[in-house]
């Protein structure tokens, strides 16, 4: 739903759009003239430095979920919606001690690569492919999504206006400048959204301590205004809700296949460690940003929450009178631009190199091709389905990435004795599990059978685990040398490393 009206000037709406589309296109042209080989456009040829490389991963990482979601879900579920920054947050610590410098070291260009590496098995690559590109797809529908209601209720122009330029633009980058220029872009784009909801968030922090709102009147009024929400952790379903949304953040982080890319572009495994402590801190700055909007919002104006996602957009216009205000929104609306186009961008990169690998034979044009090609998807699913709320929609996104990918690549590093069978079994079992469970908890109105189902992390990531470890240990095989082999590449130093 949108306002009668725009929520802005058209002209200066458009003109914010239009303008960060610009700056990453000219990025994509830049990287043109600098991305020429097969390594440049799947892994920037490993030479991304810790800082450049942490400011991507924030850039495609923090997503519409993160830059819209999280302010609406604080307005209106109050303290409870705090566990999706800290669940986002917190996620990246699970994969600095896990995952990021064991998967730099493998070698791979992709998680399937990973896969067929680690496992010596076609099926076992298959099976991480198809579930790479649709959790990937998954993903990018609530970006286009996002983009179009951003759009819709800024300019007036119809939604599919957003969702389509967000395409275009983004798959215009990709085939011109692949991950190098990608990397360029994710970079910018993350410090224009934490300006971008930086300077609006403390300037209406100081504009109403000015006028002597209750917003930032006391403690006491602000923690009044905080606690009550829509789902109670002392409800029946409430506690076991909050916990599986906290297993699907902590753990879908390590099989999002758009950030883990990005580890391949590290130098080595060090540089891959240090990147994720410098992600663990932008990330714990940014989310004080997106948590003090939603505060604001819900004392301030708590009839956005008709218009939720929208409210980091609207609520600079609706507390700050005259030119000042207008002008914050569209700042604002230039960052949730940035957020769109570097996410999507992220996942199409992530998705174009498995699938031009799989059907395109890899290369360059085989890299372009499947680009345009796998936009074309998420776009049609974008413009059917119903709006959904954006920080929900993605949760249930970490949680089927948690219950698929997660297994495959803590247990392929971690563990010696996982199998190929045990690998696709394990995919198969967390992907119909989750993915069932969410598709049938529609239909359910027992209370405690529909939070099982509405937010299944709590069982189908066990369930994922155990039918990986189960199958591989009836096979009763010997481990083969070249797993041995594989396994202490990526768990031995590289000699730049320091300890």
């Amino acid at each position: 739903m949108t306002p009668a009206a725009p929520a802005l000037p058209p002209v200066l709406a458009v003109g914010a759009v239009v303008a960060v589309a610009l700056a990453t296109v000219l990025v994509g042209v830049l990287g043109l003239r600098i991305s020429r080989t097969t390594s440049d456009f799947y892994v920037a040829s490993r030479t991304v430095r810790p800082w450049w490389n942490a400011s991507a991963i924030g850039g495609e990482y923090l997503s519409a979920a993160s830059f819209l979601g999280v302010a609406g879900l604080i307005l209106v579920n109050g303290v409870n919606a705090l566990w999706y920054p800290i669940g986002y947050t917190a996620g990246f610590l699970m994969l600095l001690l896990f995952v990021a410098a064991p998967l730099r070291r493998s070698g791979a260009y992709t998680v399937p690569d990973f896969a067929a590496a680690r496992l010596g098995s076609g099926w076992a690559r298959r099976a991480t492919s198809v579930l790479v590109v649709l959790i990937a797809w998954l993903y990018i529908v609530p970006q286009l999504q996002g983009a179009a209601l951003a759009v819709g209720i800024t300019t007036g122009l119809p939604g599919w206006v957003g969702s389509t330029a967000v395409v275009a633009v983004v798959v215009a980058s990709v085939i011109f400048g692949g991950m190098r220029s990608i990397t360029f872009a994710q970079a910018f784009q993350f410090w224009l959204k934490l300006a971008a909801l930086a300077v609006p968030a403390l300037i209406l922090v100081l504009w109403l301590a000015g006028r002597g709102a209750p917003a930032v009147g006391s403690a006491g009024e602000l923690t009044a205004a905080l606690p009550s929400g829509a789902v109670s952790l002392a409800a029946p379903d409430g506690v076991y809700r909050t916990a599986s949304l906290m297993v699907a953040l902590l753990f879908g982080t390590l099989g999002l296949p758009h950030v883990l890319v990005r580890f391949y572009t590290n130098p080595d495994g060090a540089s891959a460690r240090r990147t994720t402590v410098i992600v663990l801190g932008l990330l714990s700055v940014f989310y004080l940003f997106p948590t003090t909007l939603g505060v604001l919002g819900r004392i301030a104006a708590p009839d956005l929450a008709g218009h939720a996602d929208a409210t980091v957009v609207l609520l600079p216009a609706r507390l700050v009178e005259g030119p000042l205000g207008t002008v914050l929104s569209a700042l604002v609306l230039a960052g949730a631009m940035a957020a769109f186009l570097s996410t999507t961008s992220g996942l199409l990169v992530s998705v174009a190199g498995v699938v031009s690998q799989e059907l395109f034979g890899g290369g360059v044009l085989g890299f372009r091709i499947a680009a345009a090609v796998a936009a074309v998807v998420p776009l049609g699913a974008a413009l059917v389905a119903g709006p959904q709320a954006l920080a929900g929609s993605v949760g249930l996104v970490f949680a089927f990435t948690a219950s698929t990918i997660c297994p495959l690549l803590v247990l392929g590093i971690w563990w010696r004795r996982l199998t190929a069978a045990g690998a696709v079994a394990g995919l198969a079992a967390g992907a119909l599990g989750c993915g069932g469970a969410v598709l049938a908890a529609g239909s359910v109105r027992d209370p405690v059978a529909a939070a099982l189902l509405g937010q299944p992390a709590a069982w189908s990531v066990p369930l994922a685990f155990a039918v990986m470890i189960g199958v591989s240990l009836a096979a009763r095989r010997p481990v083969p040398t070249a797993t041995d082999r594989f396994l202490v590449r990526i768990h031995s130093p590289e000699r730049r490393e320091h300890p």
